[in-house]
């Protein structure tokens, strides 16, 4: 399921021509100019170009209540959310008080199917005494509203750190800070919740140095860009300018041996060069592996690798992690090859229907969102995938996790459907192309119905074809080395600021089935008669590739056996 069944072929509009200076590639220039980066300046990611706190909505009363946990000694804990995002935002948070002087500092995470997400009343009754004076949220707070409500009658101060779209109430917490609450300033929208996190520690550090607090040198905040670069690129949050710049600078660190004991052991067990690692080494080998905790396990097992400063016990944690991840993708094959998941979807998709619904007893909580990413590539459709909320074959609850397509509000549209109907939906949070959902079981054929009646309201025949986009054509000499490298440096590339791809018709000179599931083809580009090895990940059908083919493709290294070589990584065959 690595490919749309029905996709259409559109190439990014040539831009005018920037001041840009003549040792950058002019296919660099194309590249960079079709995501919005007109000149070469515009392209530095130093973190002299970072935005500064000032605009954070709640920003103020959040540093005057830590810089208060700080002189009076408070104990703090801190709640994150049993994703990514959420465990390096936990690490940064606990990292970053104790590097500003904060002494009593720890935390929690919820468990996925004990407490459901976020700061949960059921997680503020299992606090015991004594009780921290101050409870900070990192990725999650912001609908906690009966979690924040429970801490405050337990006595516990309450910071919310956020970026998930609020709903109309908002939790009474002593302080908020959240750059999509209406009325921010901030510029950037799309910081992910280890970003926030981090800003603050910026405004605290700022504060307590103005205060006279670091006679001696102030602690190096930067210590922490490994950590937050891997939460923004493992959340999916758009990379502006501004997370470009936060990714870039953890990844220049990571990459000189600057980062924690556990990132360290990550890359390592996931087989990656740390000289070399990218933005989509985040995506693919490092965040799934922290989330798989999470989705199976405790989420508290990633967040201490990220914490540990001893190297042989973050080696220990990464292999539990390595081991976890392995369970949940056998889960998820068996999950998304299941007959009846095609039984549910191919009537929906294939008779014209707008949106997915999913459901079956066997799934499990904290992998439906895989299989609704999985089952929207393919079908490229809005998904919503349920699992029992329990193990309890009599708890009628069921928890859904949803991803989208362009055009489609995933949040938006849960909130439409909750005011056409009201009660269908105990709760629901979450972003433009991902949320989350509970409800009980008998509700869910009157979902799936609405679900569909606002997915056909809102998305046209048009949007139901996905769009593959390219960067273009490449003449004979663009098939080099150094394109291949200058385009890698001009990273980090992820969700939206896409990687580079290119398209055109090619000859299938020789193939070959490796892996049992994957192509390796000898190609020649039929414009430039370019020779070129290829690879065609999940792409073996049990049928021979046609003779001639146009291609949607990446450039990569083809560094085996040091054979400083290229080759073309296929990402659809039209």
């Amino acid at each position: 399921m690595n490919a749309p069944l029905n996709a259409r072929l559109r190439r990014r509009p040539a831009a005018a021509e920037g001041n840009w200076p003549d040792s950058i590639h002019p296919v660099v220039r194309r590249v960079l100019q079709a995501r919005g980066v007109a000149h070469a300046h515009d392209a530095q990611l130093g973190l002299r170009q970072l935005l500064r706190p000032q605009g954070l909505l709640g920003l103020d009363p959040a540093i005057a209540l830590l810089r208060r946990a700080i002189e009076q000694g408070w104990s703090i804990l801190v709640v994150g959310d049993f994703d990514c995002d959420g465990a390096t935002g936990t690490a940064v948070a606990v990292r970053g008080l104790r590097m500003l002087g904060a002494n009593s500092v720890d935390f929690r995470v919820p468990h996925r199917m004990r407490h459901g997400y976020g700061l949960s009343p059921a997680l503020v009754a299992e606090l015991q005494d004594p009780l921290p004076d101050l409870l900070i949220t990192v990725d999650n707070g912001v609908s906690s509203i009966a979690g924040v409500a429970a801490a405050k009658a337990r006595g516990i101060r309450v910071l919310v750190t956020d970026h998930h779209l609020p709903g109309e109430q908002l939790p009474e917490a002593d302080a908020m800070v959240n750059p999509n609450l209406d009325g921010d300033q901030f510029p950037s929208k799309s910081l992910a919740g280890v970003g926030v996190m981090f800003y603050v520690l910026l405004a605290l550090r700022a504060d307590l140095r103005q205060a006279g607090y670091f006679p001696s040198g102030e602690p190096d905040l930067a210590q922490l860009l490994d950590l937050v670069a891997l939460g923004t690129v493992a959340d999916l949050v758009q990379l502006d300018q501004n997370n470009r710049v936060l990714v870039s600078a953890g990844l220049s660190r990571i990459r000189r041996g600057l980062c924690a004991p556990g990132i360290r052991a990550l890359i390592d067990i996931s087989g990656r060069q740390i000289e070399r690692l990218t933005a989509t080494d985040f995506a693919f080998a490092l965040g799934p592996r922290v989330n798989a905790a999470g989705r199976l396990e405790d989420m508290s097992i990633g967040i201490r690798c990220l914490l540990t400063d001893d190297s042989h016990e973050a080696v220990e944690l990464a292999h539990n992690l390595h081991a976890i991840n392995a369970e949940r993708r056998d889960l998820q094959t068996a999950m998304i090859e299941d007959e009846v998941v095609e039984q549910a979807v191919v009537p929906v998709a294939g008779q014209g229907g707008h949106g997915i619904c999913v459901f079956d007893r066997s799934f499990h909580a904290g992998v439906v969102g895989l299989v609704a990413s999985k089952l929207k590539e393919r079908w490229h459709r809005p998904v919503v995938a349920f699992a029992p909320a329990s193990e309890d074959p009599d708890d009628p609850q069921l928890r859904g996790s949803a991803r989208s397509i362009p055009g489609f509000h995933l949040r938006d549209a849960l909130a439409l459907i909750d005011a056409r109907h009201p009660g269908l939906i105990d709760k629901f949070g979450g972003h433009a192309m991902a949320a989350g959902l509970s409800m009980t079981r008998d509700r869910l054929p009157a979902f799936a119905a609405a679900f569909e009646q606002v997915a056909q309201s809102t998305l046209s025949p048009e949007q139901l074809t996905a769009e593959l986009w390219s960067d273009g054509m490449l003449e004979r000499a663009d098939f080099c080395r150094p394109l291949v490298e200058q385009l890698a440096a001009m990273g980090p590339w992820g969700q939206g600021f896409p990687e580079p791809q290119f398209d055109g018709e090619f000859d299938v000179l020789e193939w070959r089935v490796v892996g049992q599931r994957h192509l390796k083809m000898q190609l020649r580009c039929v414009d430039t008669g370019v020779k070129l090895s290829s690879i065609h990940f999940g792409a073996w059908d049990g049928e021979a590739p046609p003779p001639r083919a146009h291609f949607l493709y990446q450039l990569e290294a083809d560094d085996y056996r040091q054979r400083g070589d290229i080759q073309l990584l296929i990402r659809h065959r039209f």
